[in-house]
C-alpha cells in the first residue's frame, strides 16, 4: 500500500506525549503512532455509525421482509 506525506499542526504538549510513546518503543516513529491513532479513530467512527444505523431497523419489519422473499422460493425447494 502506498503512503502519502501530509503536514499537520499539533500542540507542544501533545507532541511531547507522542514523543514519549515513540521513545518508549511503543511506536517506531511519530508517523506510525499518528497512523495508528487515525486508523483507530476511523474504526471507532465506522462502528458507531453501523450501530446507529442498525438501531434504526425494526426487527419485526425485517423478519416480515425476509419471510416474504422466502415465500416465492419455498415451493421450489425439495422436501426432506
Amino acid at each position: 500500500m502506498s503512503t502519502a506525506k501530509i503536514a499537520i499542526s499539533i500542540n507542544e504538549k501533545l507532541l511531547h506525549q507522542l514523543d514519549d510513546f515513540v521513545s518508549k518503543a511503543e511506536f517506531p516513529s511519530r508517523s506510525r503512532a499518528i497512523q495508528n491513532a487515525v486508523r483507530e479513530m476511523l474504526k471507532k467512527r465506522y462502528s458507531n455509525r453501523l450501530a446507529r444505523e442498525c438501531a434504526k431497523l425494526n426487527p419485526e419489519e425485517e423478519i416480515a421482509i425476509a419471510e416474504e422473499g422466502m415465500k416465492s422460493e419455498l415451493g421450489s425447494w425439495p422436501e426432506y
